[in-house]
């Protein structure tokens, strides 16, 4: 008899619940009823419910003014935990403030989740001119330093299932550039105006565990200062992370 898939076992509410929750953007922070209706497709007796389940448990909470639900302290308590058993991010923490210190720009620590960047972690610069804060947010792999940084350590066929059957040769092409040079950039793709250098940050078995990422404004970001100053020292902190999971120096 074969084995049913997990899917085969949702729990239609349950899910309906993280689609509320998820609905929730840093663009969309506060959500009515029929707003969360219309996204969701739900009837709003269902939203409704669904809402007063939520904050009930700490999850939402209602601003008595406007009628408008957002995120409560719950969730931020609930991803607390995920964070504090984060190995890479307890690991990679004091590594990111000696290189924010040394380079004066924001640091970021990345994860991949599918085609996905999610940043875990930074260390923020105080330049009074900076990049608005990434952490929590996610982004697509193939804009950032770090997404690129990230998948030039995957198979080419890896990388194919991860961007697409359309993926641009142009993007695959970098990517092998990237893992020739150890590093990747993001040239003002993700954000106009903004400019990333990412190196990724491997284990003993040489699998990709994240990456160290320094974003800063283009204009205090040129070219010649990523490739004279900031690539080699986001290339350091790596390694120097790599060592703490027991990876060997690159000979």
């Amino acid at each position: 008899m074969a084995k049913k898939a997990k899917s085969d076992y949702l729990i239609q509410s349950v899910s309906r619940a993280l689609d509320l929750l998820e609905a929730f953007t840093v663009k969309e922070e506060s959500l009515g009823v029929t707003e969360l209706a219309r996204k969701l497709k739900l009837h709003k007796n269902n939203v409704f419910r669904l809402l007063a389940t939520l904050e009930t448990r700490g999850y939402v909470e209602q601003d008595k003014k406007t009628e408008r639900y957002r995120l409560a302290a719950k969730v931020y308590e609930v991803a607390s935990v995920y964070l504090r058993h984060l190995d890479l991010r307890y690991q990679a923490r004091a590594y990111l403030e000696a290189l924010g210190l040394k380079c004066g720009e924001t640091v970021y620590l990345g994860v991949l989740d599918r085609s996905s960047v999610v940043y875990v972690d930074m260390e923020e610069s105080e330049q009074a001119v900076r990049v608005a804060p990434r952490l929590g947010r996610r982004f697509p792999a193939a804009s950032t330093a770090t997404g690129k940084a990230l998948l030039a350590t995957r198979p080419r066929e890896q990388q194919e299932a991860l961007l697409g059957p359309e993926s641009p040769a142009v993007l695959l092409e970098e990517l092998a550039r990237v893992a020739a040079e150890g590093y990747a950039v993001d040239d003002e793709e993700c954000e106009a105006g903004v400019r990333s250098v990412a190196a990724p940050i491997r284990d003993l078995a040489k699998r990709a565990l994240g990456a160290i990422e320094v974003s800063a404004p283009a204009i205090r970001l040129s070219r010649e200062r990523i490739r004279g100053e900031i690539a080699p020292l986001v290339l350091s902190a790596a390694r120097e992370i790599e060592a703490r999971f027991g990876a060997k120096p690159a000979s």
